[in-house]
């Protein structure tokens, strides 16, 4: 009796370590089996990059798994092609380096290359520990400054998905989007001071067919901001606020920049933030071109400038003023409505070299309850149409 007794529990703990091995048809490669330790002082870079590699080295569908737990983590870049699908499951808190090494002139924390049908998943968090460098951002006033690390960049990485994650507090900006095409972020959340300096939620650059969904971004600066080469951004149901809002720009900061087009920001909430919609180009560029923008379905709730065109951008005494020569055409702005915390709701301040064209306000309804009269709206060089309500009255 005895020796049959002990058959089905050697083969219930055989069954358990494969299912731990393999789940739903899935290659789970756990960090812990490797070595990672969770204590929230021991480096794990090393055997993260180590799991990512046997992960991106296998066939079929594959599952980096990290437990619960606290993983302190150096600069990493975790680079494809990989000959299946992996998948980062992210349970337990992530978090950067604070040392100089890991900080000063470094550009990234957490970089992914060249992998396509990429997933980061599973509720936990990223912690790139920003209080202990933003002291060190000094781009403000030195053209000339070193980076700081960006907590998640994407180069080069195609058909993914980044979905119920939170991101604290980086260093720099928290996501990079470069090169990438058909991503997907959803159920995301973005968290940092509102002064804290350049941590942009999400950055897009050269990128196309990138969705950003159902998420919340309260940043020191833009929720999300496009670059040169952005191309086909859908930004549905996000709510953005602390930050400077979602942003197309700065652009004509150099010669043959790619254009940027197809930008759709539909039903966002904006709460207390220093911009709503927003387009900016140096105020002398070079020669580009922005068009086939929409902005639906939008509440502002007391944004500084809930609607902006801004072609005389110029931050700091470095930039030379001039006439912009970036092309903005084909904007549409419909069902716009809340309060603004200026006077000036609607500003569209275009170049007189190359005016705003094909601007459409449909249905505006800002209010302002400050000291300085009425709201208003404020033109130069746009041309386009108004219809329905327009509060304040538009000056197209």
């Amino acid at each position: 009796m005895g020796s049959i007794s002990v058959f089905p529990c050697v083969y219930l703990m055989f069954l358990l370590a494969c299912i731990s091995e393999v789940a739903f048809g899935k290659m789970v490669f756990n960090v812990m089996k490797d070595g990672a330790t969770a204590d929230g002082n021991t480096d794990n870079s090393e055997v993260f990059q180590n799991v990512f590699n046997k992960a991106c080295q296998s066939e079929g569908r594959n599952v980096v798994l990290i437990p619960r737990g606290t993983y302190m983590l150096a600069p990493i870049v975790l680079k494809g092609p990989c000959k299946g699908q992996v998948e980062f499951h992210i349970i337990g808190t992530l978090k950067a380096l604070i040392d100089e090494t890991s900080t000063i002139d470094i550009n990234h924390w957490i970089t992914f290359q060249y992998v396509d049908r990429l997933v980061l998943s599973g509720g936990g968090k990223l912690d790139g520990q920003g209080p202990s460098a933003w002291d060190d951002n000094t781009c403000s006033k030195n053209p000339n400054c070193k980076a700081l690390p960006i907590s998640l960049r994407f180069d080069f990485v195609t058909n993914s998905r980044i979905t119920q994650l939170t991101s604290l507090n980086s260093k720099n900006a928290h996501v990079n989007v470069f090169a990438c095409k058909d991503m997907k972020f959803d159920h995301i959340h973005i968290i940092a001071p509102k002064d804290s300096p350049n941590t942009d939620g999400i950055h897009i650059g050269s990128s196309s067919n990138i969705q950003i969904l159902d998420s919340t971004i309260a940043t020191g600066d833009d929720c999300v901001s496009m670059s040169p080469g952005s191309k086909n951004i859908n930004i549905r149901n996000v709510t953005c606020g602390p930050g400077h809002g979602i942003s197309v720009g700065s652009l004509g900061g150099g010669p043959n920049e790619e254009d940027v087009s197809g930008l759709t920001v539909t039903n966002c909430t904006f709460i207390g933030t220093q911009n709503g919609l927003r387009v900016k180009t140096w105020a002398r560029s070079y020669a580009s071109n922005v068009f086939n923008l929409t902005f639906e379905d939008i509440i502002m709730d007391n944004v500084n400038n809930p609607i902006i065109i801004d072609q005389q951008y110029c931050p700091s005494r470095n930039c030379e003023k001039g006439e912009s020569q970036v092309q903005i055409r084909d904007v549409k702005y419909g069902n716009i409505r809340g309060t603004s915390s200026s006077k000036i709701a609607v500003a569209f301040d275009c170049s007189k070299g190359k005016p705003c064209e094909k601007i459409e306000l449909n249905n505006i309804n800002l209010t302002y309850y400050g000291a300085e009269g009425a709201v208003a709206s404020s033109c130069s060089n746009v041309k386009g149409i108004a219809n329905g309500q327009q509060q304040p009255g538009s000056c197209i």
